[in-house]
């Protein structure tokens, strides 16, 4: 299926989605599985070094020829990761930090398509200005981190009034409804992250895939409990692990294995989500979830979740075309 936008057009990928970088949650086998599937597939480099960072993207390349991208946090941002990634990626992204033209112009530079990630029509403006070619309206309804105070919808038609790019609509979507319904408004492409938390290929602790499927949108929490690291941060997580990382009184609730194998501790209430290869209080840990999290019933392969959204963006645009 190739089902045609401004976003397709411009990356390169048959379908109009976009994996959610997901931290290290989104590694190397989940965005080589997501682009082989036809959707545009996101590694969450945050934290990385330039060595480690270059080495992942590497590896998707290795695993597939589809179209992938890199997410860059940019309150842990390392300038040498960027120029050494850029060159292996078709789309940087950035996000959580006012839009930049000289970072922009580093990845254009090296051949990249640069995306930023907004929650306000102030910072979609300032995004196009510094020379973004996509713009991601992040709604409240998302899961992990969250920059802006309003849903996908309103804050989809008002970015879409502002900028002449496309616009991706992220927060809240796991749904073949859900993504067509964005589409029906005029995004480009719809972003998805807490639907592949449970993808077979996810960087994901079996405990916290179980509390997601377990769990409905309202078991779902704006906070800023987890900011060890991190502070004044707005996230949505589980309600279920904050009531966990307030009873514990570890002062390490976790650990988990680097990059380069050394076992790095995870203080109580820090960011880190569950990965595989963690152990200790799993419960303790931030459980990042969207409101879509009603839609994570079992764990699937990456590419069915692709092919059960891509129905919903082919019904929108079918619409559209009508």
């Amino acid at each position: 299926m190739a089902l045609q936008t401004a976003f397709t057009r411009l990356v390169g990928c048959p379908l109009p989605l976009q994996q959610a970088g997901m931290g290290g949650t989104a590694g190397p086998e989940l965005a080589a599985a997501v682009a082989e599937a036809g959707a545009l597939g996101m590694l969450g480099l945050a934290g990385l070094s330039p060595e480690a960072a270059v080495q992942a993207a590497g590896e998707v390349s290795r695993r597939t020829s589809g179209a992938f991208g890199a997410n860059f946090l940019m309150p842990f941002l390392d300038r040498a990761a960027v120029e050494g990634v850029a060159p292996l990626v078709r789309l940087v992204e950035f996000f959580y930090g006012d839009p930049e033209a000289s970072l922009v112009a580093v990845a254009h530079d090296a051949g990249a398509l640069v995306a930023w990630q907004v929650g306000s029509v102030r910072e979609a403006r300032a995004a196009a200005d510094a020379g973004c070619d996509v713009v991601v309206a992040q709604g409240v309804e998302a899961g992990g981190h969250v920059r802006g105070e309003v849903g996908v919808l309103p804050l989809l038609e008002l970015v879409l009034d502002a900028v002449d790019v496309p616009v991706v609509a992220a927060g809240g979507l796991g749904s073949a409804r859900s993504v067509a319904a964005v589409l029906a408004a005029g995004a480009a492409a719809a972003r998805v992250g807490t639907r592949f938390v449970a993808a077979e290929e996810a960087d994901a602790h079996r405990a916290y895939v179980d509390a997601l499927i377990a769990s409905g949108p309202e078991d779902t929490v704006l906070t800023t409990t987890f900011s060890t690291f991190w502070p004044d941060a707005p996230h949505r997580v589980l309600r279920s692990c904050i009531d966990e990382a307030l009873r514990t009184r570890d002062d390490v609730v976790a650990v988990v294995e680097g990059a380069d194998g050394t076992v790095l501790p995870v203080p109580r209430l820090a960011p880190p989500s569950p990965q595989r290869g963690a152990s200790g209080n799993i419960a303790a840990m931030a459980h990042y979830a969207g409101q879509s999290v009603g839609e994570v019933r079992r764990r699937q392969p990456a590419a069915d979740i692709v092919a059960e959204l891509a129905e919903g963006a082919r019904l929108a645009l079918e619409h559209r075309g009508s």
